[in-house]
């Protein structure tokens, strides 16, 4: 790998993000989403329920995960309705780094929505949150790496598919499911006020699927993309 590899990656990312800052479509529709999940979950619980906390990390990846579904179906749209998916495919890159660079922007776009959403959720659920901030962004981060890493190649799948908004979800959510246990897990914890080294354990089965996750879809994307 040389600085034109990571370059060419970097090119891909800014991209992604010029259209988004242009059309606004996949943040504002993610973010909606997520809020609304979030709405949601408060009227089905009475102000001062005692097992909030308990519940708040499964009631936060929810809006999360189906948030970033939301985005991950959007990834691969832009280049497949303006036709420009097969110039990208035809470009003189190798086909990872356009699996990296579209994982990247998703994973910014997804990483920012969460940032975003949380001071929203600790409102809504009356949770003091300020303080956790730094080991729940770190939480958020892994979690959503791994999310996103094989969210990019199955999107990369379903986006030639006619029902691509419902092909998704089936095949990401069983491969997901351990990142997803991961996150609340390790989420549960932090509200919880446990020391960050009993989440440890969990960080580092996330960190073990991100690895596992990102080098597979690098070496099979160039097989997906081909029709």
């Amino acid at each position: 790998m040389n600085l034109n590899f990571f370059k060419k990656i970097g090119l891909i990312v800014w991209k992604d993000i010029i259209v988004e800052f242009r059309t606004k479509d996949l943040f504002s529709a993610m973010f909606l989403f997520s809020l609304l999940v979030v709405v949601i979950f408060n009227f089905a619980f009475a102000p001062g329920t005692e097992n909030v906390s308990q519940l708040a990390p499964g009631i936060l990846w929810v809006a999360f995960t189906f948030a970033g579904v939301l985005g991950l179906n959007r990834s691969f749209v832009f280049e497949k309705d303006s036709g420009s998916l097969q110039g990208l495919m035809l470009s003189p890159v190798d086909r990872g780094v356009i699996y990296l660079g579209k994982m990247i922007g998703n994973i910014i776009f997804i990483f920012l929505v969460e940032l975003v959403s949380l001071p929203l959720f600790a409102v809504f659920f009356n949770l003091s949150l300020f303080h956790l901030i730094p080991r729940l962004a770190l939480v958020l981060l892994v979690s959503t790496v791994g999310f996103a890493s094989a969210g990019t190649l199955l999107a990369a799948i379903s986006v030639n598919t006619k029902a691509r908004e419902v092909l998704l979800p089936i095949l990401l959510f069983p491969i997901i499911i351990p990142v997803i246990i991961g996150a609340v897990k390790s989420t549960g914890n932090i509200l919880e006020g446990k020391p960050l080294v009993e989440t440890l354990s969990w960080l580092k089965l996330l960190t073990a699927f991100d690895i596992i996750f990102i080098i597979v879809s690098f070496l099979v994307f160039e097989y997906v993309v081909e029709e």
